[in-house]
């Protein structure tokens, strides 16, 4: 399991690209439950390229914080790729941010009420490149998934930033 120090580790070198090149993230996390915003943070010097962030973990939050209503009427649900592209875009275009990181999964034990199996996770980043994955852990140990599913974020962000 990543501990926080491997995603601090990761979270430094996502934010000195950011800060190198003036450009700014957001995050709305939902299973992740804020590690991924936390590890962004830890550094400091992390208001140069940090907006904000938001766990977005149930539809209050997702109506509340992100002003999205029923995702059913987009033909879309929670812990899907295309459902974590619209977190990150809609995040990036609130914040007015250069890139914007989203996830959305099930960490367990059991999975989630779409029938998705514990460790599923779905993770998009919005900028000037988008991209999405899926990963699936096949674990259902909570904390390692929460984890897991932060570092693989991360890792995207670090890709997608690297191909600019």
């Amino acid at each position: 399991m990543p501990t926080m120090q491997d995603l601090i580790a990761r979270a430094e070198k996502a934010g000195a690209l950011l800060k190198s090149r003036g450009e700014t993230i957001v995050v709305a996390e939902s299973s992740t439950g804020g590690l991924i915003s936390a590890a962004l943070l830890a550094l400091p010097g992390a208001s140069a390229y940090f907006l904000g962030g938001a766990v977005v973990y149930t539809q209050v939050a997702r109506r509340a914080l992100m002003d999205i209503g029923d995702i059913s009427a987009l033909g879309m649900r929670a812990s899907t790729e295309p459902y974590a592209r619209l977190l990150a875009q809609t995040a990036r275009q609130r914040f007015s941010a250069s890139w914007a990181l989203a996830e959305s999964g099930a960490t367990g034990p059991t999975g989630n009420r779409y029938g998705d199996a514990a460790g599923h996770s779905c993770i998009a980043v919005a900028g000037a490149t988008e991209r999405a994955i899926t990963i699936e852990t096949g674990s259902a140990d909570r904390v390692a998934n929460m984890h897991a599913f932060s570092a693989a974020a991360l890792d995207l962000l670090l890709e997608v930033l690297n191909l600019g």
